[in-house]
C-alpha cells in the first residue's frame, strides 16, 4: 500500500493542474472546421479583417470569403463590433488563429432558400449573364446558373437577353454538382395560369396549325383551340378549311380549362351566324373553305 501511494504521489508532481491547462491552451478544442460561431470585428487590414470570436487568439476573415458580392470596402458590410455569424473553414494554426468566411455561409444558406422554393414552386428573379448554343447563363443572388434554350420565352435572339432580368423556377438543383437549372417558360406560364378565369377572353397569336386544331401563343404559353372549337360549321381539316387562320395572326379566344401545361381554349365570341351557319364546311383543294 505504501507503494502505490508513493507512486500516485510521484504522479500528482510530475503534472499539476498548471501544466494541465497548459497543454489545454496549445489547442482549442472548441472551434472546428464547419462550426458556425458568433463574433465581432476589432480591426481590419488590407486582405481582410480580425474578429473576435472569445477564443485566445483573434480569428481572421479573408477580403474575399467576407461576401458572394465583390468587397470594396469591409466596414460597409461589418461595421466593428457588430455581432455577427460566421462559418470555420480552417482550424487554428500554430498561432492559435482560425480563418472564418461569411461568402460560404451565405452559399449554404442560399442552397437551402432555393431547396424550399423549389419545394413550394415559388418563381424567382434572376439576371442573364452570358449565352452560348444551348441557351443562357445567369446571375442567382451571387450563384452561376443556367436556362436552357428550350426554356426559354425568347429562343431566337438570346443576344437580346444579355443585362435583362427573367422570372424562373427551378427545375433541376444539385448543390454537390454547384448545378442550378431554371426555366423562365415554366414560370411564365405558371403566372398566365393563375391569372385565368374559366369564360375568360384573351388574345393569342396562332403558333402553329394541325389537322386537329390549332396552336395559340398566349404570353410565353400555349393553348390548344380544337377543331371542334374552331367553327359551328363541322370543319374536316384545319390547315385548309379556316378561313382567316394563318401563322402569326392575333386571335381572340376563351379559356375553358386547362390540360397539364397547356390551355384548351374556344373560339372568342363562339357566337355564329348567316347562311352558313350549322352546314359543313370541307375544302375545295384550293386551301378555301366550300
Amino acid at each position: 500500500m505504501e507503494s502505490k501511494t508513493s507512486r500516485t504521489g510521484s504522479a500528482d508532481a510530475s503534472f499539476s493542474m498548471d501544466d494541465f491547462a497548459q497543454a489545454l491552451e496549445q489547442y482549442n478544442y472548441e472551434f472546428q472546421k464547419g462550426q458556425i460561431i458568433s463574433g465581432r470585428v476589432v480591426s481590419y487590414e488590407s486582405d481582410g479583417a480580425y474578429v473576435d470570436i472569445g477564443a485566445k487568439s483573434l480569428a481572421f476573415l479573408p477580403v474575399f470569403e467576407a461576401s458572394l458580392r465583390g468587397v470594396t470596402d469591409l466596414s460597409a458590410i461589418l461595421p466593428p463590433n457588430e455581432e455577427r455569424e460566421f462559418l470555420i473553414v480552417r482550424e487554428q494554426d500554430a498561432d492559435g488563429q482560425v480563418t472564418l468566411s461569411l461568402r460560404q455561409l451565405e452559399i449554404k444558406q442560399l442552397w437551402d432558400d432555393l431547396a424550399e422554393m423549389q419545394d413550394s414552386s415559388q418563381t424567382l428573379q434572376v439576371r442573364v449573364t452570358g449565352m452560348n448554343k444551348g441557351g443562357v447563363t445567369v446571375d442567382v443572388r451571387g450563384l452561376r446558373g443556367f436556362i436552357p434554350r428550350s426554356h426559354l420565352v425568347e429562343r431566337d435572339n438570346l443576344e437580346s437577353l444579355k443585362g435583362t432580368t427573367l422570372t424562373t423556377s427551378i427545375l433541376e438543383l444539385d448543390q454537390s454538382r454547384n448545378k442550378l437549372v431554371l426555366s423562365n417558360r415554366l414560370a411564365t406560364r405558371s403566372a398566365v395560369f393563375s391569372q385565368l378565369e374559366v369564360g375568360q377572353l384573351v388574345e393569342g397569336t396562332v403558333a402553329s396549325i394541325k389537322p386537329f386544331g390549332v396552336f395559340v401563343e398566349l404570353d410565353g404559353t400555349s393553348g390548344l383551340l380544337h377543331i371542334n372549337q374552331i367553327s359551328q360549321n363541322y370543319v374536316e381539316s384545319a390547315p385548309c378549311s379556316i378561313p382567316g387562320w394563318s401563322a402569326d395572326q392575333s386571335h381572340d379566344c376563351q379559356y375553358r380549362r386547362r390540360e397539364g401545361q397547356n390551355l384548351a381554349l374556344h373560339q372568342g365570341s363562339r357566337k355564329f351566324s348567316g347562311r352558313n351557319a350549322g352546314k359543313e364546311s370541307r375544302c375545295d383543294g384550293r386551301g378555301r373553305v366550300a
